[in-house]
Parts: C-alpha cells; sequence; structure tokens
C-alpha cells in the first residue's frame, strides 16, 4: 500500500489536504522499479490552479504514454504546510509516488506568468536542490523550465538547467535518450548538458556569456562552449493531428479553477493584436481536425465524469469549423445533460444564438474587450473591432435577453491620452444607453456593465516591446479618471468600475523585461518573505522594494525607458518565426495609427510560414 508523504496528524491540521495526496482518478501509478527515467511535472502555485493548466495535462499523458518513463505531479505547498515542512524538515513530494523529488531524474516547472517566480524557488528549497544551476550535481535533478515566461528566460537563468523554447511534443523524446545514454556513459552533469544545448530549442544559460554597455544595456550575448548555437530556434508542432491529447485527464479531488473538460480546439492567432505575446509566440495558426474533436470530447466526458466541456483557443471563433463543432457538442451535452463553455467567441449573431441555447440568459454576463475606448486607440494597438460593431453586439444581445456585460480594458497603452481614458467611460455609457432604448415591457431587470481595467506591460516579442511603461503613480493616475469619468455619467448606477493593482503590475514588468541581473533581486526578495506573489493576500511589494534597494537596481532602467531600434533585447537570441523586422515594422504602423489585416484577410510576412504550415499555406 502506498504510504503518505505527510502524517495524519499534518493532514488534519492543514487546509485542503486533499491537495497532497493524490490517487485521483486518472492518475497514472508505475512500478519505479520497472521505469528508466522519472519526471516530476511541477506547476509552481497552488493544487487548483495547477490542475487546471491544459499544458501539464497534455505533457503528463505524453510523458506516460511513453515506455519507462514515470511522470508525476507536483505543486506549490499552500503557506500553512510550507511552514510545517520547513519546521519538521519534510522534503517536497509528488503526488503519485509520494516520493521526494530529489530523488527524481527531471524537475519540469511550468512558468506561466511572472508573479510565480517566488514559487519556484520555494519548490527548488523544499526540494532540496541547490537554487543556483551552478551549484547542482547528479545527486539532484535537472532542472527544466517550459511555458510562456521562458521567451525571455534570464531573469531566471540563474535557477534553471535548462529552458525548453516552444511546445513541449517536439524533441522531449529526444532529450531524455540523450541523458540516459550521459548517464550510462558515465558523463558528468556538465558534459550532459552541453550534449542538451545541441538539441533544438533547448537553451542551457551556464553555457553563454552576457555582457554590457557602460549604459547597463546589452553589448553581446554568445556562446561560451564551441558547437552549441547562437540562436535557439522555437519548437512548434506542425502536425497537428499526430500530436496525442489526453484522453482520460486527470480527475482532481476537490473544486479546481477549471473544473472541466478542456478540448483545444486550435494553436495560435490571426488577429495580431499589438500588445498580445500569447498572438506572436505561438504563431502560425493550426486546427485540429473536426471528426478528432467530436471523438476526443466524447472520450473524455465518459473517462472524467465531468459536467462541463469548454473549448481551448486563443480566439475560437476563429475556427473554421466553430459551428459544426459547436452544434454537435450543444446535442451531445443536451443529451449527457452536461454545459457548454465557449470563451474566446465574437459577439455576433452566431454566438449569441449558441449561447442562448447553452447558458441560461437570465443568470450569465458577457463579455467583450474593446481594451482601448477610443477608436483611435483602439486602431494603435490593432484591435480590429470598432465602436459599431462593440454596440451592435450588445444591442442584440440586450434584445436577446441578457443585461450583464464585462468589459475589460487596458490603461496606459502606447500613445494613450486623457482623452482615451475618458473614452472608456463614455464607450460604457453607450452600452448602457443601448440597453435602455429596448422598450421597458421587454427588458430583462436592471442593466449591469462591469468595467474591469488591467495595467499595459510592453511584453517581449510584441510590436510594443519597445515601449516604456507607466510607473505605479500614473497607472493609478489614469485609473483615477477613468473613476471619476464614470460617476458623471447620465447611467452611472448601471456601471461598476474596478481596476488591477499598479504595484503587481510594476514588478511584472520589471520581471518580464528583466536580464540576467534580475536574478539576485529575486533570490533577495524570496530569502525575506516573497512568496505567493500573485495572491493578493500574500503578495507584500515592500519586499521587492527593499530587494531592488539591496542589489542596487534601478527599476525604471527596465519598465519606463523607451527603447531603439539598435538595442539588444535580453530575449533576442530566441527565434520565434515572428521576426525582429517585422515587430518593428509593426511598432511604427502602431505610430502611424494604421490596422494590419488579420492573417486570412492579407499576409502580412511576419515570419511565422517558415515553419511550413498554418493559415500561412491556406489557399
Amino acid at each position: 500500500m502506498r504510504k503518505l508523504a505527510l502524517s495524519d496528524e499534518i493532514l488534519l491540521s492543514i487546509e485542503k489536504p486533499s491537495r497532497y495526496i493524490g490517487n485521483e482518478v486518472n492518475s497514472v501509478m508505475k512500478d519505479k522499479d520497472e521505469v528508466d527515467v522519472r519526471f516530476a511535472m511541477c506547476f509552481p502555485d497552488v493544487y487548483e490552479i495547477g490542475m487546471s493548466h491544459l499544458g501539464i495535462q497534455i505533457l503528463y499523458d505524453m510523458f506516460n504514454r511513453m515506455d519507462r518513463v514515470w511522470c508525476e505531479r507536483v505543486y506549490s505547498p499552500w503557506t500553512d504546510l510550507d511552514k510545517i515542512m520547513r519546521e519538521q524538515e519534510i522534503p517536497l513530494f509528488a503526488l503519485e509516488s509520494q516520493d521526494p523529488i530529489r530523488e527524481f531524474d527531471f524537475l519540469g516547472i511550468t512558468i506561466q506568468y511572472e508573479m510565480c517566480y517566488t514559487n519556484i524557488l520555494q519548490i527548488l528549497d523544499l526540494s532540496g536542490i541547490p537554487l543556483r544551476a551552478s551549484e547542482r550535481d547528479w545527486d539532484v535533478p535537472v532542472v527544466i523550465g517550459g511555458g510562456p515566461c521562458t521567451y525571455n528566460p534570464e531573469p531566471l537563468a540563474e535557477f534553471f538547467d535548462i529552458f525548453y523554447i516552444g511546445e513541449g511534443e517536439t524533441v522531449y523524446a529526444r532529450l531524455l535518450e540523450t541523458y540516459q545514454r550521459c548517464r550510462a556513459e558515465g558523463k558528468s552533469r556538465r558534459e550532459f548538458l552541453i550534449e542538451a544545448a545541441g538539441i533544438p530549442g533547448l537553451y542551457v544559460p551556464q553555457l553563454y556569456d552576457v555582457t554590457y554597455h557602460e549604459d547597463g544595456t546589452i553589448a553581446s550575448f554568445a556562446p561560451k562552449v564551441p558547437g552549441i548555437p547562437e540562436k535557439i530556434e522555437k519548437q512548434v508542432v506542425m502536425d497537428f493531428e499526430e500530436v496525442t491529447y489526453p484522453e482520460a485527464p486527470v480527475v482532481p479531488f476537490i473544486k479546481a479553477t477549471q473544473d472541466r473538460v478542456v478540448l483545444e480546439i486550435q494553436r495560435g492567432c490571426i488577429r495580431g493584436c499589438r500588445f498580445c505575446q500569447a498572438g506572436m509566440i505561438y504563431r502560425p495558426t493550426r486546427e485540429k481536425n473536426l471528426e478528432e474533436l467530436k471523438r476526443l470530447a466524447v472520450e473524455m466526458l465518459h473517462s472524467t465524469g465531468h459536467e462541463e466541456i469548454s473549448l481551448s483557443s486563443l480566439s475560437s471563433s476563429d475556427f473554421s469549423k466553430i459551428e459544426e463543432l459547436v452544434n454537435f457538442l450543444i446535442d451531445e451535452c443536451k443529451r449527457r445533460e452536461i454545459n457548454i463553455s465557449l470563451p474566446s467567441l465574437r459577439i455576433d449573431a452566431f454566438s449569441l444564438d449558441v449561447m442562448s441555447k447553452v447558458q441560461d440568459v437570465r443568470k450569465s454576463s458577457l463579455t467583450f474587450a474593446p481594451e482601448a475606448g477610443s477608436q483611435r486607440l483602439r486602431d494603435v494597438i490593432n484591435k480590429g473591432l470598432t465602436e459599431e460593431v462593440i454596440l451592435k453586439g450588445a444591442g442584440d444581445a440586450f434584445e436577446g435577453g441578457w443585461n450583464k456585460v464585462k468589459l475589460y480594458f487596458m490603461l496606459g497603452l502606447p500613445t494613450e491620452t486623457e482623452e482615451d481614458q475618458k473614452a472608456i467611460a463614455h464607450l460604457a455609457e453607450r452600452i448602457a444607453k443601448r440597453y435602455y432604448e429596448i422598450p421597458k415591457d421587454q427588458r430583462n431587470g436592471k442593466c449591469q456593465i462591469n468595467v474591469s481595467t488591467s495595467f499595459f506591460v510592453p511584453k517581449p516579442f510584441t510590436p510594443f516591446q519597445w515601449a516604456p511603461m507607466c510607473t505605479k503613480d500614473e497607472f493609478l493616475g489614469r485609473a483615477k479618471i477613468v473613476n471619476h469619468e464614470i460617476k458623471e455619467q447620465l447611467n452611472r448606477k448601471s456601471i461598476s468600475y474596478r481596476w488591477h493593482e499598479a504595484d503587481v503590475t510594476v514588478l511584472e514588468g520589471l520581471l518580464a523585461r528583466g536580464d540576467r541581473r534580475v536574478a539576485e533581486v529575486i533570490l533577495d526578495a524570496y530569502a525575506h518573505g516573497a512568496l505567493y506573489d500573485a495572491w493578493s493576500e500574500s503578495f507584500r511589494n515592500e519586499l521587492w522594494e527593499e530587494a531592488m534597494e539591496r542589489c542596487e537596481l534601478d527599476l525604471d532602467f527596465y519598465t519606463t525607458r523607451e527603447r531603439t531600434e539598435e538595442e539588444i533585447f535580453p530575449w533576442d537570441f530566441i527565434q520565434i518565426g515572428v521576426t525582429k523586422k517585422f515587430l518593428w515594422r509593426e511598432w511604427e504602423q502602431a505610430h502611424k495609427e494604421k490596422v494590419t489585416p488579420n492573417c486570412r484577410q492579407n499576409c502580412s510576412g511576419c515570419g511565422a510560414k517558415c515553419y511550413g504550415g498554418g493559415v500561412c499555406y491556406e489557399g
């Protein structure tokens, strides 16, 4: 019988003990004596969030289909268990076997957002793995990072042996084979890492040198070992029909953030919003076969018992077979009495018709993401959405029985003026006014418009990567302007407004745009208690401010400074397909307030077609 790593006494003393016991439906158990490679797959946040992440479910399934490989899962212990583990010197363990992470061959950490960086150090620390990669030997696992934040891995370069740049289905088998051969041949850890660095898409930070100019900008980035590549090429799955997909995903014991079957219908996006990192790094767009999607939906609903299914895509409305798929799911789910969640749909006649069939109109709300209040600024960011389309969608929704609308905007976008900020309130007012144009006897109660603003961060590999960020006070000043303008509107009682934390956004900007010198700040903040920074109840900005002061780091250098075309970015050694030349051209187009057509309307020559597939090759 499997022995739990935590005693009954500990489990009864902590919040949600089922986070740590494993043994869920569809989890994979193997005989550890019958496998050659043990891989611990980590999401550096609590169980409920990690269990909602599709990427880990895909990789977990992929690894466990391999002969003689056993992939297990590990998540960040919540603060109550973290304290006990440190006090009682209990090592961090995997859910399936309950064995210490230190005993594994690999620790793979998916890095989804910058505010989890101190949690990564918590995982290493509790596992007994030296925090700095340069201090590790074969007594501890190879630490490998993947996910969207690896498109600027430099702030974390000190802590990882390898970064996997791109989609995980491509070269992992080759990496594991290389590892097994090197271990069998008695090679050193460094010799293995040098061989790994020769595998496409794998970046080994300790094998590269960075030099700086006197003004702090990067002078050079180059390999210090002969034979390893100067540039790391993003890995992309082009034959989307051949990759595995979890037909029996693990079902959590407790309610996860996304407690449903998730059906990935496509990767990539044709839209080209200039602020959106995902829209650039996941190019080219690739679709899954309709019949395969139907089969997977039925199989996963059967294997999990979930009562809801959701489509996963950056823009579901752009899936070419969306109507056929949704109509199939409506029929299938009605028969099974299962709910459907349809995120990322544009609000048009088809979408409203579908949503009226799958939602309780009286309870649900519709989501619009105009991102900017004025048409001028929407053209700057290449949103491709006019006020006419927004008002028509809202009007059609109101006439269809909806009365609740969520509106998402960003503040601090490039070229933004006070008039653009006030336009957020004016657009919300016009939407509310459209509701009250409906005859009173045909309305569905009181109109509720919830306006939310996040603050803009110029992410790597976007046309806005050259843009400066606002300071905390500038962000808050802009939010106050919006708040004041909303209170001046005629239908202000129908409109509510909330905004994101400005200090969190500024820190996110530092971690997203930083170079290797930022690692010391992360280490210092963690050493002084920073943890779970993505959680507002845990985030302590003063810890980061003090860390920056001790490390003599100039925050403005990384955040509020505008870049020149010639400057070398910390992430410029990564090739994502989309070229820097294209991104600069889009930066110039933004300043001209010119819209670039989406990929299906016209090819803009971004460079992603070098992978030989996707919408770049349609027609």
